[in-house]
């Protein structure tokens, strides 16, 4: 056991606060102490606005005006921080931080090619020529599992899927080997196969080049998969703190033992998730029963299929912008075929790039299709799609951020469909349904009146799931809808889509990555790669005796808290090297 080494962070005290426009101000972190050795991944969990973002933007220098730090003291590699500033003299971001943003969207720049973000970190930082620079950021690209990377090194972010959009953002991070890196939910858009090769290259990068790593999660997997030690925040305030292994088995404190608890289990499916209250639950019950006026109902049987899709293609290209050259053709979908019964939810899961979003966005009308069918309540959809399919299909789409207009309060935003279709007598009445449905999804009514970037991402996520909610839809598309929310809030809302389905027969077409939550939610699943179902079952039987090797491979890579827990080598390496 080697002696202790100097903290590549030491975070003491710290205090930030938000001034509000009625005079009062809003204390986001209070009084916190964290401390980061090089080599070690120290793991910052609790639910979404408990402030550990904010953590991670005040040591970054990224608090957003008019949030301050208003005491305490931060220290990078012995250099503390300008708290006025936010800067230090000698720490230059993206050299010494590397930063790993939630949203990759916002993160990357819509305007410039993957192969020019990676490369300008290391012209200026490294002094590397362009060819090496371009060599060095094709072997990033390869080291984080995206596919066809000289390919994609000419592609801007948006001809990206969200996970690969994630790691090329974990590959800027990386690109100029800086002492300590900032991972705000790096895997949050992974498919569990990529979250596995980036969960071992952080692990490599603290244990070979003594890297340190503050890692902001609601994963507990991940946590008990790379942590070497682990904080958990509550309302801004830290309520336990220790070695990963001692927390995640022995919790002390009320609130870290309901967190656990609330992890979907990948080995055996629950009635319910266990949640620390039922509340917001039973507020929309009674909203459903009362406005849908509807009884209990079950999953529909094979002759009751609301959503019909047969030999679905999507092919993207195929006309060249320079006369003479044929362009190449590339197929996203490939003859995919399933159908949805009323009161049913069907998983659809895959890596990244599968084209699993693909399928929900052609459905939804947002992709034209190349051919196949699809159809909807008895109804084929073609082209544009019809006012009334419009409202009783709605997406949840996975980044909540752009799913959501910046310039409209929340009120307005949710109120917005419901006054649209007429579901209110008049703009008071919206926003009341407004109220509740924030009520429902686990915010305050009067976060309302804020905007979208007053958020968090899982509280944003909240709201997109709110206003999909607002038409009272009968089949909902849910793209990845609890990616970005602790597992607290993602037990709740999990429930409360469980009890839509049983309440008013809500069909739900439901993608994730993560197959905890498929088992816990899903009737059926189909399980896609590249472009293509490789299997399709009832869920129980899938994850009990999957006949593809795919689907085999899918299982033995997801993050398990239970499994981890169990290994006799479950420590981290990382504990070995700072005990």
């Amino acid at each position: 056991m080697t002696i202790a080494q100097p903290p590549v962070l030491d975070i003491r005290n710290l205090r930030v606060e938000y001034p509000l426009a009625n005079g009062n101000v809003l204390t986001a972190v209070k009084d916190i102490d964290l401390a980061i050795r090089p080599g070690e991944i120290h793991a910052l969990v609790g639910e979404s606005g408990a402030g550990k973002t904010t953590v991670g933007s005040a040591l970054m220098g990224l608090l957003q005006a008019p949030g301050k730090i208003v005491a305490g003291s931060i220290e990078i590699a012995g250099k503390p921080i300008d708290l006025r500033t936010g800067r230090t003299e000698g720490i230059v971001p993206g050299r010494d931080v590397g930063a790993i943003f939630q949203d990759p969207m916002t993160s990357l720049n819509p305007l410039f090619t993957v192969e020019s973000q990676l490369c300008e970190g290391m012209l200026t930082h490294l002094k590397l020529s362009s060819r090496e620079a371009k060599a060095r950021a094709l072997d990033l690209m390869k080291a984080v599992g995206i596919p066809e990377p000289e390919r994609r090194l000419g592609s801007y972010p948006h001809q990206l899927s969200g996970g690969q959009r994630q790691r090329v953002v974990i590959a800027t991070a990386l690109a100029c080997d800086p002492q300590l890196i900032v991972a705000d939910e790096p895997t949050t858009a992974l498919d569990v196969s990529v979250q596995a090769q980036i969960l071992k290259l952080i692990r490599d990068l603290a244990d070979q080049r003594g890297v340190g790593v503050l890692l902001v999660t609601h994963n507990m997997g991940v946590v008990a998969e790379i942590a070497d030690r682990v904080t958990i925040m509550q309302n801004g305030a830290v309520v336990e703190s220790g070695l990963a292994r001692e927390v995640l088995t022995a919790p002390k404190a009320p609130y870290a033992r309901t967190l656990i608890a609330a992890v979907p289990p990948i080995d055996a499916r629950l009635d319910r998730l266990p949640v620390p209250s039922e509340e917001t639950q039973v507020t929309l019950e009674a909203r459903a029963a009362v406005r849908r006026n509807s009884t209990k109902s079950e999953a529909g049987s094979r002759d009751d299929v609301v959503l019909a899709v047969s030999d679905l293609c999507v092919e993207y290209g195929g006309r060249s912008l320079i006369p003479g050259r044929k362009a190449s053709v590339f197929k996203a979908v490939k003859g995919v075929s399933f159908d949805v019964r009323r009161g049913e939810i069907f998983g659809l899961v895959g890596e990244s790039g599968c084209g699993k979003t693909t399928v929900a966005n052609t459905i939804a009308g947002l992709v034209a299709q190349s051919s196949g069918e699809i159809a909807f309540q008895g109804h084929a959809l073609a082209g544009k799609r019809h006012r009334s399919v419009r409202q009783s299909l709605q997406m949840v789409f996975q980044d909540p951020y752009s799913a959501l207009n910046p310039r409209l309060r929340i009120n307005a935003a949710i109120a917005e469909p419901i006054l649209f279709y007429k579901l209110a007598a008049d703009a008071a009445e919206a926003r009341q349904d407004a109220r509740t449905l924030l009520e429902a999804v686990g915010l305050p009514g009067d976060a309302g009146l804020r905007f979208a970037h007053a958020f968090s991402g899982g509280q944003r996520q909240r709201i997109a799931i709110a206003r999909s909610l607002g038409p009272r839809p009968s089949m909902l598309i849910c793209d990845e809808p609890t990616s970005a929310l602790d597992v607290s809030v993602q037990a709740q809302l999990l429930n409360l889509l469980k009890d839509l389905r049983d309440l008013a027969g809500l069909s739900m077409l439901f993608i994730s990555h993560d197959l905890a939550v498929i088992r816990q939610m899903c009737d059926r699943v189909a399980v896609m790669k590249a472009g293509e179902i490789v299997e399709l079952a009832d869920t129980e039987t899938l994850f009990t005796a999957p006949k593809h090797e795919y689907t085999r491979e899918l299982l033995r890579l997801a993050p398990s808290l239970e499994r981890v827990l169990q290994r006799d080598d479950a420590t981290p390496k990382g504990l070995l090297h700072h005990g």
